[in-house]
Order: structure tokens, then C-alpha cells, then sequence
């Protein structure tokens, strides 16, 4: 099963979570934050067991809107909600989102894909990343 997301549809991290809403589980309800969408990567979640491809088209434009504004908006709001025992951490992740360092909301959804595939810590679920 090849399930195909273009990142010309999307913008931000929650347009993104339509997308994924819209192709790869739709009419399902799901958490629509980063935990979630990992376990939608496992299969069974309208996801089909025993692995599946993301294509990911027009993945650049991805990189650049999901890039470090769209970070520092994430952890802003994470910020404001999170347990005060997190605090610290997340204003970190914040500052070196503002000085253009670290990982960005692309890097974070890459990363959780790839976990899944080849090599990933939890490869057995099969799922393959095509960037394209």
C-alpha cells in the first residue's frame, strides 16, 4: 500500500495532521499531535498491518514551511500547556528554534517515520519513506 501526501496541501503541523487525516486514515479519529501520528506508523490503526509507503511529494516545500517559524509557533504553544516539570526543557527546544538550531517540525515527522522503516528503532513495522 502506497499512501502518498504532498506537501503543497500543507503548511503548518496541523495542516499536515489533515493530510494525514485525509490519506492515510481517513474517517478516523485520532489524537493529531506527534504521539499519535508514531502510532498510526505502527499499522492497525487504519494503517494496514505489515507495512505500508509514505510518499512524501513536494517534501522541500515541506522542509521550508515546516522549517523553524513553524517550530518556534509549536513550541510556543507547547509552552503554554505543558506540565511545569517540562518547562525548562521545551523553553531550550524554544531558544534553539529562535537561533535557527535544532531539530524542526520536518526533521521531527521525518524522524518518527523513518523509525519505523529500515533501521529504525522499530523497523519491524515496515513502513517506508520516499521523499520526493
Amino acid at each position: 500500500m502506497i499512501y502518498e501526501i504532498d506537501g503543497a496541501r500543507f503548511a503548518t503541523l496541523d495542516e499536515f495532521y489533515n493530510e494525514v487525516s485525509t490519506v492515510i486514515i481517513p474517517g478516523t479519529n485520532w489524537g493529531r499531535n506527534l504521539d499519535a501520528f508514531d502510532d498510526i506508523l505502527r499499522g492497525g490503526f487504519g494503517t494496514p498491518d505489515g507495512g505500508f509507503t509514505i510518499r512524501w511529494r513536494n517534501h522541500a516545500i515541506s522542509r521550508e514551511c515546516l522549517g523553524y517559524a513553524e517550530t518556534m509557533r509549536h513550541l510556543e504553544a507547547k509552552l503554554r500547556h505543558c506540565h511545569s516539570e517540562n518547562r525548562s526543557s521545551v523553553a531550550h527546544e524554544l531558544a534553539e528554534a529562535r537561533a535557527g538550531r535544532g531539530s524542526t517540525v520536518y526533521d521531527w515527522l521525518v524522524s518518527i517515520i523513518r523509525n519505523h522503516g529500515p533501521g529504525g528503532r522499530e523497523s519491524n513495522d515496515g513502513v517506508e519513506l520516499v521523499l520526493e
